[in-house]
């Protein structure tokens, strides 16, 4: 997949101002990450097992 084709999206938790947000796409193999203030920068990729893990651990708080 190329990058220009990811569906990227806000986190939930972003504030309607467009500061300091992460967005996040779903790729085939990997969630990418990157900043919403410099979009052209090099983005995060997460294997999504990883990614999976991840987001297990943080909602358990």
């Amino acid at each position: 997949m190329n990058k220009t084709e990811l569906a990227w999206f806000k986190s939930s938790y972003s504030g309607s101002a467009g500061d300091d947000c992460v967005e996040v796409a779903a790729a085939d193999r990997a969630v990418r990450v990157r900043d919403s203030k410099d979009v052209t920068r090099p983005h995060l990729a997460v294997r999504t097992e990883q990614w999976s893990r991840f987001i297990g651990y943080v909602s358990e708080g």
